[in-house]
């Protein structure tokens, strides 16, 4: 296969490529009007053989690969029939041909799990400025950012399967020496919106049943737009 550039700022391009891949159209068209939480998220794009210059990547031998992942196995089910029947996908402008697609076992999910981005995580809170209230993307060296992380989980986990009755406390406790800045634009109404997103390796203690919905669904805010995908370590 022939190289292939790739813009640093592509994930408003993968989810669209999601929604077009859902085989159930009234699935598609809910989940994308739908406002809130979407319940999916996907991982940044591995590259195995890849060169980095100012303001794209190359794939030297066009290939990547990524991993989607849900809650919802409806959504799941309906992606995985969507790639198969349509396995040519447009990504910007240029065709690219899904060689392949394959269920990957969850972990065992326990009171301790360790974790790692595969996306990196948004947290956000909401601040004064100038007099006004304005929201603010919130740094791991911030409680405010584990403990909108804990209420961004149960208020997730709460709204896709109606109640949660468990302990909500979680106990996050990230490596610092994994903490990694990325800066993001994503595409918002005829403008670019850039947010401050963190790779990072981490420890946390909870309920399991939130654990496996955050790995599942991702961590922190904007999942759907590839963010908060984490893999067990």
């Amino acid at each position: 296969m022939r190289p292939f550039k790739i813009p640093y700022n592509y994930n408003h391009v993968v989810s669209s490529i999601i929604y077009r891949r859902i085989a159930d159209l009234d699935l598609a068209s809910e989940l994308h009007s739908r406002a809130g939480f979407k319940f999916f998220t996907f991982s940044q794009l591995s590259i195995l053989r890849r060169k980095t210059y100012k303001n794209f990547l190359v794939s030297e031998d066009g290939r990547f690969h990524l991993f989607i992942s849900s809650p919802n196995h409806e959504l799941i089910k309906n992606l995985v029939e969507g790639f198969i029947d349509k396995p040519e996908i447009d990504f910007l402008r240029r065709k690219v041909q899904v060689e392949y697609v394959e269920f990957l076992e969850p972990p065992e999910f326990r009171r301790n799990m360790k974790f790692r981005t595969l996306s990196p995580i948004i947290i956000k809170t909401v601040k004064k400025d100038n007099g006004e209230l304005r929201q603010w993307d919130v740094n791991p060296n911030d409680l405010k950012f584990y403990e909108n992380m804990q209420k961004n989980l149960v208020r997730k986990y709460r709204e896709f399967y109606g109640d949660y009755d468990g302990d909500e406390y979680l106990k996050v406790i990230p490596y610092q020496s994994s903490i990694k800045r990325k800066r993001i634009m994503i595409p918002k109404e005829g403008s670019e919106t850039y947010h401050r997103a963190y790779h990072m390796k981490f420890r946390v203690e909870g309920d399991p049943r939130l654990l496996e919905f955050g790995y599942d669904c991702g961590f922190g805010e904007k999942n759907s737009m590839g963010f908060g995908m984490v893999v067990s370590s």
